[in-house]
């Protein structure tokens, strides 16, 4: 299975590139984007040369076998272009049809209670498009009309409270960037090589800009009893009557947030339109969607996702609940499993990294399977609990090589390896997997996905 356009075949660079001036030329084409440096690469193995420097600069081309003083000019420098958008809301162009989230076929009986998968191979930065954003539902989404959406607070306050959209809405508002990541990403990888590609092994995660009103205003709005109320049940209004316990403290700091936005605009319906909460550091099933009700209470609720569900099997067959903050993980997403490199040269490996308990402090990548690290770039901005873009240069020899990324978050906790993991968890767990991902480039440049012992 291979990435077509986000992946294709780079040409060789050439000798004058591996010296220290050549590596700044290449790196500033690559800071453009990856995309413009590979199509680069195509102009220059399709026009020769001359063809390809005249193209970076964006200088016509002679037309073929002709007048040199002839331009053969494309039509979109000579034609009028297509009118403004008439339908309202702009699209990718059609050159980048392939870049969707896709489904992995047989994983859910339904597809309403099933997943898609973000391409992380295909995306630049930190935040991931609206439209590209994984879904996880467990019932199928709706579409909820925002005027008939009622968010009720009870439990331990002094006064129940019934919250319009208009009411909340017109409340003072944050906007923060952070990390979605379901707790079973990575879940098919535990006993073995599962599926091929990024998308496929972390592809349920996403990273945006979500907009709303932090829960402790609405709490203190109803006189919550904030002393002797330790936790709260969140509560969806879709059919699966999603309910997760999240504890007062984390509610306290502020950081949990009632979102309406997202990415500057509204939600999507398949994220939760109108209302959903936002939890970060904590995996994606406690940030309940359709959001109607938070209730207020002295303990956990021990609802049927938490007590049966989202639980991880320890070796010694009990289960560990209540393991809800995601460990610091990262994946080289830029070469990954079903990519191919054309030929020896410099490369820009890129990847993500992110913490659920605060900042990326620094990332490290390996070309040997471990043997030797290096120091990574990380990309501003690097934000608490959001993704954080690295990248770090690399010249291929054309020889086997596995390529790792090992993050460090700032409380000094170190990404584990699978031998380092499966000693505390065991194999056959399914949730909060963040092992360092090992992609193999073989002297094809076919990437493939392995595991390490």
């Amino acid at each position: 299975m291979h990435d077509s356009m986000s992946s294709g075949r780079l040409r060789k660079a050439p000798e004058s590139f591996l010296k220290p001036d050549g590596i700044r030329t290449v790196m500033a084409e690559a800071k453009q984007g990856r995309r413009h440096f590979i199509r680069n690469a195509f102009a220059a193995a399709a026009a020769g040369a001359a063809g390809a420097h005249a193209l970076a600069q964006g200088n016509p081309v002679p037309a073929e076998g002709g007048d040199p003083n002839i331009l053969n000019l494309p039509e979109h420098t000579t034609g009028l272009g297509q009118s403004v958008a008439t339908d309202g809301y702009g699209k990718p162009s059609k050159f980048e049809s392939n870049v969707q989230r896709r489904q992995s076929p047989g994983l859910t009986q339904t597809t309403q209670a099933s997943v898609s998968f973000a391409p992380l191979q295909s995306l630049f930065g930190i935040v991931t498009p609206s439209g590209l954003h994984f879904e996880r539902h467990h019932q199928g989404w709706w579409d909820i009309d925002p005027s008939k959406h009622r968010l009720m607070v009870n439990g331990m306050v002094k006064a129940a409270k019934v919250f319009t959209m208009d009411e909340i809405m017109r409340l003072p508002s944050v906007s923060r960037f952070h990390f979605i990541e379901c707790g079973a990403n990575t879940g098919m990888e535990w006993g073995n090589v599962a599926v091929p590609t990024v998308q496929y092994t972390h592809g349920m995660l996403s990273c945006s800009e979500f907009t709303g009103v932090p829960l402790i205003t609405l709490l203190e709005l109803a006189g919550a009893d904030l002393k002797n109320g330790k936790f709260v049940l969140a509560e969806g209004a879709d059919g699966s009557s999603m309910t997760r316990t999240i504890p007062m403290d984390l509610i306290k700091s502020g950081e949990v947030i009632v979102a309406y936005g997202q990415n500057g605009e509204m939600l999507r319906p398949e994220q939760g339109y109108p209302l959903r909460l936002v939890v970060p550091g904590v995996q994606g099933v406690s940030w309940i969607k359709y959001l109607r009700r938070i209730e207020v209470g002295d303990q956990p609720w021990a609802a049927k996702d938490e007590a049966i569900h989202y639980v991880d099997l320890m070796p010694n067959g009990l289960h560990r609940q209540y393991s809800s903050i995601q460990e610091c993980k990262s994946v080289v997403t830029t070469p990954s499993g079903g990519q191919v490199l054309l030929d020896q040269g410099f490369y820009n490996v890129s990847g993500l990294a992110w913490s659920g308990r605060g900042k990326v402090k620094h990332v490290d990548v390996s070309v040997d399977g471990g043997r030797n690290w290096r120091r990574a770039r990380l990309e501003s901005p690097v934000l608490s609990k959001a993704l954080t873009r690295f990248n770090i240069d690399w010249v291929w020899d054309g020889k086997p090589a596995i390529i790792q990324s090992r993050a460090t978050d700032e409380t000094g906790y170190v990404q584990p390896t699978y031998k380092q993991l499966r000693a505390v968890r065991g194999t056959r767990s399914i949730y909060h997997n963040n092992a360092i991902q090992s992609w193999l480039v073989q002297e094809s440049g076919e990437v493939k996905n392995v595991q390490l012992s």
